[in-house]
């Protein structure tokens, strides 16, 4: 890995630079854990709510490092037959049918059953070997000659054996194979699992893995986000979005909205050609900031108040 990479890991100010070229925000924290992983070669956990851009950190860090993304999205059941491997059956029979023909030479004049069982059994290793094997997520990060970016998105929603499956790959970047045996990164690729808290990972897990936790932006942040996202909205409008949404924030709501509701709010408000956020405009447009309907009524009956401290704002701030 750091022989192909390590171009781009000369300091945290060449990621950050790297990364907004990319149109990503990263942080001085984000990009210190980067180059802190990178060069301790850990996987990296990256947790916070929905919407935060975590998925978004792993994709970006492929397209910055030119190297590519191989995701794998757990859930819950999940076994190594979908992240690790499987075997080609289907193709195995259909060899074994091409092949039977020379069944009688590689018999012979075999004296009996045994003795032909004894000389199918030098030919077992050709029906499991890599050429029949379909390589999944895991495995496909590992041949990767110049590197790849493994996300494991939502590991929070595998169970305990799938994260107990992954501590091979995450501390030495191999993976055993019974019939193959063990099979060692062409070149480490960077990794990302992703969590959203719906349950607390293990100790063995956290302990392989260096944490980032990425938490919902504060209002500089998210203004300088969404001017970066969509840069064509007046910096008036962008203020409004950014005050309101850290108003109902502090409301009692189910989910509150993320980041990635704030852009889509901003690129629907400009295809609406709104100049200025007014109540009509937020009851009609709040279903695509906020997504249980009970969040909505208990929005709807705070859009006056919001509205009129916005305009209140407004005459003391120019923009």
């Amino acid at each position: 890995m750091k022989s192909v990479l390590s171009e781009k890991f000369v300091s945290i100010e060449h990621i950050q630079q790297g990364f907004r070229n990319k149109s990503y925000i990263c942080s001085k924290k984000i990009a210190t854990t980067l180059y802190i992983a990178y060069h301790l070669e850990k996987p990296i956990i990256v947790e916070g709510p929905p919407g935060v851009g975590k998925t978004e950190l792993a994709k970006t860090a492929a397209a910055f490092f030119e190297i590519p993304l191989i995701r794998i999205q757990c859930y819950e059941g999940i076994d190594e037959a979908k992240a690790l491997y499987e075997w080609q059956y289907g193709k195995q029979l259909l060899y074994i049918q091409i092949l039977k023909d020379k069944f009688k030479d590689v018999l012979g004049d075999s004296a009996d059953l045994f003795e032909s069982i004894e000389k199918l059994k030098n030919y077992n290793d050709i029906f499991f070997s890599r050429f029949f094997l379909e390589p999944r997520p895991l495995l496909k990060a590992l041949q990767q000659k110049e590197g790849a970016v493994l996300l494991i998105d939502e590991v929070d929603k595998s169970d305990d054996e799938f994260e107990a499956f992954l501590f091979e790959i995450l501390s030495d970047f191999q993976i055993s194979i019974p019939e193959i045996g063990t099979v060692c990164a062409e070149t480490k690729p960077i990794v990302f699992l992703t969590s959203n808290n719906t349950r607390q990972l293990s100790e063995p897990l956290k302990r392989r893995c260096v944490h980032l936790y990425i938490p919902l932006p504060d209002p500089e942040l998210e203004m300088e986000i969404i001017r970066l996202k969509v840069p064509d909205i007046s910096a008036k409008l962008q203020y409004q979005i950014v005050f309101f949404l850290q108003q109902i924030r502090e409301l009692d709501i189910k989910k509150l909205p993320s980041i990635s509701e704030a852009i889509d709010w901003a690129k629907v408000l400009l295809l609406l050609h709104a100049d200025k956020l007014t109540k009509d405009l937020v009851s009609d447009t709040l279903n695509v900031i906020l997504k249980f309907e009970e969040d909505i009524e208990t929005v709807k009956g705070n859009i006056a108040q919001i509205t009129k401290k916005i305009e209140e704002k407004a005459r003391f701030i120019k923009i």
